[in-house]
């Protein structure tokens, strides 16, 4: 189901995965009607822009929470004009499993942007990359951060994108137990706890957002 205020992009949201086999069972100009088709059938992906009518905030977002809440097995796609890193931070400190973040430009990315599709729909979390570099030039100056070595700075980074230790490893051509010795040492310098029930990747990214 798609959400997009503007007619134009609507209509070709809908042509471009039509055309790539998906079934588009709602296209709808705000987020109450989102929300209104989505409780009449729940769809496997909601691609929805983060502002939308009446007041063009951030109804999106909330509809996004909204149907994190509700309806939790509904992969969620976020859509952005700009880079808005309050709202990246909002979704990102709910439940971020099936959950992404993208800006608008990655549509027209068409592989980019059926991948990242395909990823929310698999239970992954995706932040556009373009945000997560706005992020990481903003963090500069937070202290912990700032005891990071470049590279896990960058684990971090690619962290945040919703990349598994896997894809990260493949990013950047090194092993997987690299990858988690990296995550580890973030971590800890990061000070998160280890209680066994915290996520610490979450807190992790959540403490990336908010340097």
């Amino acid at each position: 189901m798609i959400a997009e205020d503007s007619a134009l992009l609507r209509e070709g949201l809908v042509h471009l995965l039509a055309d790539e086999g998906h079934e588009v069972a709602a296209a709808v100009g705000d987020a109450d009607a989102l929300l209104a088709a989505v409780a009449a059938g729940p769809p496997d992906v909601a691609v929805l822009d983060v502002r939308m009518p009446p007041s063009h905030t951030d109804e999106g977002l909330r509809a996004a929470l909204r149907l994190r809440a509700e309806h939790p097995r509904v992969g969620v796609l976020v859509l952005s004009q700009y880079v808005e890193h309050r709202y990246a931070a909002d979704l990102l400190s709910a439940d971020t499993r099936g959950m992404g973040y993208l800006l608008k430009d990655r549509v027209a990315r068409v592989e980019e942007f059926l991948s990242a599709l395909d990823r929310v729909h698999a239970g992954e979390t995706v932040l556009d990359p373009e945000v997560v570099r706005r992020m990481l030039a903003r963090s500069r100056h937070a202290d912990e951060l700032d005891l990071l070595t470049d590279r896990e700075r960058s684990v971090l980074a690619l962290m945040a994108q919703g990349h598994t230790n896997s894809a990260i490893a493949q990013h950047l051509f090194v092993s997987k137990s690299a990858v988690e010795k990296h995550a580890n040492a973030v971590f800890d310098k990061l000070r998160l706890p280890r209680d066994g029930v915290t996520n610490r990747r979450v807190l992790a990214v959540l403490h990336f957002l908010g340097g």
